[in-house]
């Protein structure tokens, strides 16, 4: 498969601005990928594929609000700064990216908040648009993050030209985020509600959960005509051994197994075992999954509509069989589906 396979006219009136009035009220594009079916329902009709003793896999990460904007010192220039990872914690050291790039140097000093509360220092050159900073900051480290929160605004993606609104902070995070360290919402998950989530529970439908801390790399183009050359950026994940209880039991019981978003997916297949189980995790994964690819642990998997020649494409790609994506995507750019990060859904059986 070649980078020129994955590229698609995608009309610009089909990019999700703002989220579904309810969580569970989206469309969903049902794939059958035995019978080569194509259905059209609404996200909380999901609970009519699923029965007792089936697994959903979710992404528990929690986004945090990593755009922030500071100005230059002596010029005053407003930067847009964000925060992609911290390095070390004790000396306040962030990877971050700056826009403008063109006007940020080591040295430079940027101040944050209305009354320069908070200044960080470039200390380092990463890429053309990244940096190292060092936050220098008053107080404690609790109170450093809570500086960084309330200065931060929810990094809602760049293809949303409008102005963040306080209902983002609500809709671009899933109901079940647990632990703080995405700059970017596993969005297969943002579709569940917790009445949807309750209706599976009583249905007997367990939920294992799995951190992975998504990062921009994510979404990152591909560049190199041979994807074999694509290198992902790493991502921080954690699966706790309770997790793979919950999966291996499911995987023995020959039960549905599905993968809520590609972020689960890539967690899920970095810590497979050689007897095609789920193993205990904690580092860091540059998994990057495209076709062909043999999938050991996930038989189904909910993922949003996505960017043409993305990683994350390829992936769905790889998990429905090349012919048959092509065909849902056509069908859903001519029965307008929306697409990306507020968009619509897809349920691969």
């Amino acid at each position: 498969m070649k980078l020129s396979h994955f590229q698609f006219n995608l009309p610009t009136e089909l990019l999700a601005e703002y989220p579904a009035e309810n969580r569970d009220e989206s469309r969903l594009m049902v794939i059958d990928r035995a019978k080569k079916t194509i259905e059209h329902k609404t996200f909380k009709d999901i609970i009519n594929y699923f029965d007792d003793g089936d697994v959903m896999i979710m992404n528990n990460t929690k986004v945090f609000p990593a755009r922030l904007y500071g100005n230059k010192e002596k010029t005053g220039a407003r930067i847009e700064v964000f925060l992609l990872r911290e390095l070390n914690a004790e000396q306040r050291l962030w990877d971050v990216l700056v826009d403008p790039a063109r006007k940020i140097r080591i040295g430079n000093k940027l101040y944050f908040g209305d009354d320069d509360s908070l200044v960080a220092e470039v200390i380092d050159n990463t890429t053309s648009r990244g940096r190292t900073l060092r936050f220098l900051y008053d107080g404690s480290y609790d109170e450093f993050r809570n500086k960084l929160t309330e200065l931060g605004e929810t990094p809602i993606p760049k293809y949303i030209t409008r102005e963040v609104t306080p209902e983002d902070e609500e809709r671009y995070q899933t109901i079940y985020a647990k632990v703080e360290g995405a700059v970017a919402a596993p969005t297969a998950g943002l579709h569940f509600s917790r009445h949807l989530m309750k209706r599976l529970e009583i249905k007997g439908v367990d939920f294992a959960e799995v951190t992975l801390h998504v990062g921009l790399g994510t979404f990152n183009p591909v560049e190199v005509e041979d994807l074999s050359k694509h290198k992902m950026d790493s991502e921080e994940l954690i699966i706790k051994q309770e997790a793979c209880d919950i999966v291996n039991n499911a995987i023995t019981q020959k039960k549905r197994i599905c993968c809520v978003g590609t972020t689960s997916m890539r967690a899920i297949e970095s810590s497979v075992s050689s007897a095609r189980t789920m193993n205990p995790f904690e580092g860091w994964t540059n998994k990057f999954i495209y076709p062909p690819y043999d999938f050991s642990i996930a038989n189904c998997m909910i993922t949003n509509f996505h960017t043409p020649k993305s990683t994350l494409l390829m992936m769905i790609s790889a998990f429905c069989g090349h012919d048959l994506m092509k065909k849902a995507y056509e069908e859903a750019i001519k029965e307008k589906y929306k697409f990306y990060s507020y968009g619509d859904a897809m349920l691969i059986i």
